[in-house]
């Protein structure tokens, strides 16, 4: 690809990806109950598919520090949305998990924001959305298998 127009690609990456991360997570924080933030979400959507995790992982998944994965694990517990349960071999291997009313905030809040999602994407066309969604997916991959972005293809 031709560097000026990689260039010009790379700055209007950065200025939707700000611009959209930005509105979203104002519009997505503004429908949060019990002043709950997004990422907490993101951690109640998480240990939520999992069934249960520890913080290490959730550490690991959302490459955050320990020290404010348990900052956010304890504010979520405070809440009565998660537990902690010791692991019955090892005690000390915490499992996360969610309370019936963490269940019920996080399925909630999946349906609210994917009815926020649900208003924009029916502007795409069918086409336009599968290649954004495919494309957008292959830059996933690729930060993944390159673990932070350090690829240099």
């Amino acid at each position: 690809m031709d560097t000026h127009l990689l260039n010009q690609i790379i700055d209007r990456y950065f200025t939707s990806t700000f611009t959209v991360n930005r509105i979203m997570n104002s519009l997505i924080t503004d429908r949060m109950p019990q002043n709950l933030t997004a990422d907490q979400y993101c951690i109640l959507k998480y240990i939520g598919e999992q069934q249960n995790c520890t913080s290490s992982e959730l550490s690991e998944v959302f490459l955050v520090g320990k020290s404010s994965i348990t900052a956010m694990v304890n504010r979520l517990k405070d809440k009565n949305l998660l537990t902690r349960t010791p692991d019955e071999k090892d005690r000390r291997v915490i499992y996360l998990s969610l309370t019936p009313e963490g269940e019920r905030l996080a399925v909630g809040l999946k349906e609210t924001i994917e009815d926020l999602l649900r208003k924009y994407m029916v502007h795409f066309e069918e086409g336009e959305a599968l290649a954004f969604i495919k494309t957008f997916e292959k830059l996933e991959r690729l930060l993944s298998e390159d673990e932070g972005g350090t690829n240099t293809r």
